[in-house]
Formats: structure tokens, C-alpha cells, sequence
């Protein structure tokens, strides 16, 4: 059965950093561009970004810019969100997504289980 899964969240103080990886199951990433979203309670899924199969290019949200990265591993098969700087607003559930070949929107192929972060002195 195909499955992506995030991991790495946790509780972090503000100015603090973390990255959460992201990594399939029963279908290869490497040909899948990989999206990162988060929600938080009482809002829409909110997209952070993507990045394409090859990982020369990456799209960010206003929100995130400077301050979150996405890249991928040398094999392109797992991919992370960077997180720098964080305020107790980023804290919300991130979920990462797969799409075969292209970025886009938030029609994707497939969807992580999600991962808390929690922002909190």
C-alpha cells in the first residue's frame, strides 16, 4: 500500500528551529514533486511550498519565505521542511504531500498522516 509519512515534530521554543522529513512508502517520491501545507486549529490548510522532482526549483508562501526551506535528499526519494525562526503562530499540524511530476495547487497524489509542531515558551 502506498503511504507517505512525515516525522519530526515536537514542541520548540520561539526563535527555535526544526525540520520535518518526509518519506514513502510502496511508490517511488523520487518521481514526485513534494508539497508541504500545514492547518491550524479553526484555519484552512494553508500551502508553504513545493518543490519539483529534480529539486532545482522551489515555491514558497509570503508567509514562509526566508524562514522555511524545502529540499530534498541526495537520492531526491525523501524530502524536509527547514524550519528557522519559528513564532507560536507556525504551530499547527504540517503535512506533506506527493504529486507525480509537477507542483500544483492542492491536488496531490498522496497525503501524509500530518505532524504537530507546537510553539511554546
Amino acid at each position: 500500500q502506498a503511504q507517505l509519512a512525515e516525522s519530526g515534530g515536537g514542541l520548540v521554543q520561539p526563535g527555535g528551529s526544526l525540520r520535518l522529513s518526509c518519506a514513502a512508502s510502496g511508490f517511488p517520491l523520487v518521481a514526485y514533486a513534494i508539497g508541504w501545507f500545514r492547518q491550524a486549529p479553526g484555519k484552512k490548510r494553508e500551502g508553504l511550498g513545493c518543490i519539483y522532482r529534480n529539486g532545482d526549483y522551489v515555491n514558497y508562501a509570503q508567509s514562509v519565505k526566508g524562514r522555511f526551506t524545502i529540499f530534498r535528499g541526495d537520492d531526491k526519494n525523501t524530502g524536509y521542511l527547514q524550519m528557522t525562526d519559528l513564532n507560536t503562530e507556525d504551530t499547527a499540524v504540517y503535512y506533506c504531500a506527493a504529486r507525480l511530476r509537477s507542483c500544483g495547487g492542492y491536488d496531490y497524489n498522496y497525503w501524509g498522516q500530518g505532524a504537530q509542531v507546537t510553539v511554546s515558551s
